[in-house]
Formats: C-alpha cells, sequence, structure tokens
C-alpha cells in the first residue's frame, strides 16, 4: 500500500508538470482538441491522486493508524513528498479546484490554446507539489512555479486593466516571496540544519534551540512575506485587481489554492518551530487580521462590479484565517486549514459561476442586472449555494472552519472574538444583496433588452461547479474526513494547545 501511495502522490504531482512539457516538445503538431485532452488527462490524475491519498488517509485514521499518510522519496534524486493531516486537506484542495478549472477552460474559447493549458498545467503541478513538498526550500519552489504562470496569463488573456493589474501584483509578490525567502534561508542558517528538509531542521532546533530573539525575527520575516502573498491588510490592495482582471480558470486556482500557500506555511511550518515568535507577533497579526474582515468587508459591500466584489470578498475571509492561526491553539489553527479548504472550493465556485452570468449580461454591473431567476433558475440556484456556503451556512465545509476560529478567538480574546464575528454579518449583507441585485427584483434596462435571449447554465458549464459544490457540501456533512487528520496531527505540536 506505501508503494501505491508513493506512486499515486509523485503522479498527482508530476502529471500536470509531464503534460506541459509534453505540450510544448510537440508544439507543432499539437492541434486544440490534443491540447485539451492532455490538459483533462494531467488534471485527472491530479483529482485521482488527491481524492485517493485523502480517502486512504481517513480510513487509516479512523482504524487508528499513524497521522503520515504517504512519504515518498522516490529514487532519491527528486524532491521528498509527504501528506500529513495539515497538508492533506490542501493537497485535496488543489486537485478538486485544479480539475474544476481545467475542465472549465476545456469547454472555454480562447486565442493559443497550446499556450493557455501549458501555463495552467505548469501552475496545477506548482500547486500540487507547494503543498506536498517535505523541503521548506522547495515548497517555495514549486509555489514560484505556480505563481508566475497567473502573470503571463493575465497579460494575454485578462479582462481590463490587466497590464496595470499584472504589474502590481508582480511587485507585491515578488517582493513578498524575497521576503519569505529571506526568512527561510535565516530560519536555516541559524538552526544549523543539515538541509531545508523539515525533519532535518526539526532535529537541529531540538539539540540546539533556537534564541527567542532570532525566533521573533525570523516569524516576523515569514509572517510579513507570507503575508503579503495571502494579501493580509495592508499588503492587500494586489489581489482585487489581480483576480478581476485574470482568466477565469487561472483566478479559479489562485484565489482559491495558490493564496491559501501562505497561510499553510506559517500553520505547518513557521508557528511550530517558532513558537516564542508567533507568540510575539500574535497580537499584531490579529489587529491587522481584523481590518481584513471589517474594513475590506466594508470595502466589498460598496462593489457594484460582480468580479470585484467576489474579488474583495476573498481578501477579506482570509482575515478569519490569519485569526485562527493568532490563536495559537489546536481549534483556532485546525479551523483556519478547515476554512481555507472551504473557502478554496466556494471562490473558486463564485468566479466560475460570475463568468457564467457575465457571459450572459454581457454585464459586470450587478445595478444593471435584475430579474435572471426566472430565465436562469438553476443558475440562480447555485449561485445561492455558493454564495451560503461563503456566508459559513451549515451544510457547507465554511460552517465549521468559521465556527471552530470563533470559538478559539474566545478563548484568545473576547473582544477579538466578537470584532470577528461581525465579518460573518458583513459577509451576509454583499452576499445576499449580490443575489437580490442579480436575480432578483425587475430586470434592468439594459438587460430587458437581452432577456428573452438569456439561456441557463449548460450541462457542461454545470459539471464543475457541481464538483465544487459536492466537495463543500461533503465537508459540511461530513467534517471529520479533515478535522481527524488536523486533530491527530496538531495536538503533538507543542506551539499548539486545546487548553488556550
Amino acid at each position: 500500500m506505501q508503494y501505491f501511495h508513493s506512486i499515486m502522490l509523485n503522479a498527482g504531482v508530476y502529471a500536470p508538470l509531464l503534460g506541459a512539457v509534453v505540450i510544448v516538445a510537440l508544439w507543432t503538431y499539437m492541434g486544440a482538441r490534443s491540447v485539451r485532452g492532455i490538459a483533462m488527462a494531467a488534471a485527472s490524475v491530479s483529482l485521482l491522486s488527491a481524492l485517493s491519498l485523502w480517502a486512504d488517509y481517513f480510513l487509516e485514521l479512523s482504524a487508528g493508524g499513524k497521522g503520515v499518510a504517504v512519504f515518498s522519496d522516490y529514487m532519491g534524486f527528486l524532491p521528498a513528498f509527504g501528506l500529513n493531516g495539515i497538508s492533506m486537506p490542501m493537497y485535496a484542495l488543489a486537485g478538486i479546484v485544479g480539475f474544476a478549472a481545467t475542465y472549465w477552460a476545456v469547454i472555454s474559447k480562447m486565442e493559443n490554446p497550446r499556450l493557455y493549458f501549458t501555463l495552467l498545467l505548469f501552475m496545477q503541478g506548482g500547486l500540487m507539489g507547494a503543498f506536498a513538498a517535505t523541503n521548506v526550500l522547495w515548497m517555495y519552489m514549486f509555489h514560484e512555479f505556480a505563481l508566475v504562470p497567473t502573470f503571463i496569463a493575465m497579460t494575454i488573456w485578462g479582462g481590463a486593466g490587466k497590464r496595470i493589474a499584472a504589474i502590481q501584483m508582480a511587485i507585491y509578490l515578488t517582493l513578498g516571496a524575497l521576503v519569505s525567502l529571506a526568512g527561510i534561508i535565516a530560519l536555516y542558517m541559524q538552526t544549523d540544519a543539515a538541509s531545508f528538509e523539515f525533519g532535518a531542521i526539526v532535529q537541529a532546533m531540538a539539540a540546539a534551540p533556537l534564541d527567542a530573539s532570532w525566533q521573533g525575527w525570523i516569524f516576523a520575516l515569514l509572517l510579513f512575506g507570507l503575508g503579503t502573498l495571502v494579501s493580509l491588510f495592508p499588503f492587500y490592495s494586489w489581489a482585487p485587481r489581480g483576480y478581476a482582471a485574470a482568466p477565469t480558470s487561472f483566478a479559479m486556482l489562485h484565489a482559491g489554492v495558490l493564496k491559501k500557500f501562505g497561510l499553510y506555511v506559517l500553520i505547518q511550518v513557521a508557528v511550530p518551530l517558532l513558537p516564542v515568535g508567533a507568540i510575539e507577533w500574535g497580537w499584531t497579526l490579529a489587529v491587522l487580521a481584523l481590518f481584513n474582515v471589517i474594513y475590506i468587508g466594508l470595502v466589498t459591500m460598496a462593489q457594484r462590479d460582480l468580479k470585484l466584489m467576489v474579488s474583495y470578498s476573498s481578501v477579506a475571509h482570509m482575515g478569519l484565517c490569519f485569526l485562527g492561526i493568532a490563536s495559537m491553539s489546536v481549534i483556532g489553527a485546525g479551523g483556519a486549514v478547515v476554512l481555507m479548504f472551504g473557502h478554496g472550493l466556494s471562490v473558486a465556485l463564485l468566479f466560475l459561476l460570475s463568468n457564467v452570468i457575465t457571459n450572459r449580461t454581457e454585464q459586470w454591473d450587478m445595478l444593471q442586472m435584475g430579474g435572471l431567476y426566472k430565465q436562469t433558475p438553476v443558475l440562480a440556484a447555485m449561485f445561492v449555494m455558493a454564495i451560503m456556503a461563503s456566508i459559513g451556512l451549515p451544510g457547507f465545509a465554511n460552517f465549521w472552519g468559521e465556527l471552530s476560529v470563533l470559538v478559539s478567538l474566545w478563548n484568545f480574546s473576547p473582544a477579538i472574538c466578537a470584532l470577528g464575528a461581525t465579518g460573518i454579518i458583513i459577509s451576509a449583507v454583499y452576499g445576499l444583496r449580490a443575489v437580490a441585485r442579480i436575480f432578483m427584483g425587475e430586470p434592468s434596462e439594459w438587460i430587458s433588452k437581452r432577456f428573452g435571449a438569456i439561456a441557463d447554465i449548460s450541462v457542461k458549464e454545470r459539471i464543475p461547479a457541481i464538483i465544487l459544490i459536492a466537495a463543500l457540501m461533503f465537508v459540511g456533512f461530513c467534517p471529520k474526513s479533515v478535522t481527524k487528520g488536523l486533530d491527530a496531527d496538531m495536538k503533538d505540536i507543542p506551539a499548539y494547545s486545546e487548553s488556550k
């Protein structure tokens, strides 16, 4: 079984990268149909890898097995991969959203599909590798593999304001990546570890604990570097413009999956290795996160542009994830992981459905819509489900994440908990108002002229949406599929304590 796990884990990472290499190698011989076929095959392998490993891991834990699902150091020269309770949900998220995004691209029309799918597959492979790598430096490198295609795709296939958005995103994320890299190198050098392997760093720190002052400085580098990648206030302004201008499949992958990388490294690496630094910066992180929740939430309420509303809401929801980390508890950090998983699915679904809506109406302004439920009942139902999931309605994965974070915050600070809870109210306001503006009431003058020609979401377009909704509801009704692994791993990490 371990050999099967090793094969599946490597296949999940390398199948998209191999697919991209095949397209490049056979560039002149590849037609649009062949390219789409390779992309779907590669995304299917990653999805199968994610779901099979997730299922086996849960069954093994349920039978009383160990917390580490699989470790693969295949052939000795490829990067070592491993999945535990923290990385497994993120790996599964990358596989599910990656498949949905690739399927959406396959049924969409675009110029130069060879380049489009090459970039999309490189991004998918980078995402799978970033959450599977056990070497901290390789985590970073795979993240960069996934990040670069976004810039290129935005400048070629992006929407209005794409060049300014791409430049702004490149500046912010390059600076954030460099600061993060400085933190990773400082951690390696100060611990005098044998390599960048996470296990080697843990052993080095056990033999010679890192000085408290160094922990504070290194954690600060990782917090603000990775925080920029996750759009932590005040380093958030690149995200709304970037997502609004990006092609739909890339926006789904970036906002849904890649954006979670910074949070993942903080939870998996920074807090466990630098607990003193995490405590030192805990209140600063909590205050900044509240700006994401409240201030960016209010900015989201003011948006008329549908895609900008979804983009700003993504930034606002990251605040709750940061608050879970700031609580320094099993339930808080675990809740952040569950919320990352749920938000990744729901925001990808919102970007997909927003694209369907704007394609039908030829309009981004929600005030120029109205009454669409009469023409598009299935699309309306799916959009309502996506909004309900984003708000955190029971029955969806987001609910358990938000509930866990808020419970942990009550022990951290009742005042922070109360302020953080306002984010749920704010998200309900802008989410339900978007539903009302788009689907309820009377059609606007703009829509009235086209109303009879507006068609409901097609069967082909429903498939990726159904996959995302199914994943949201599966974890919503079976949260132990994620939380069981989180509890098994986090309870053994000294930095997290259920008593806090």
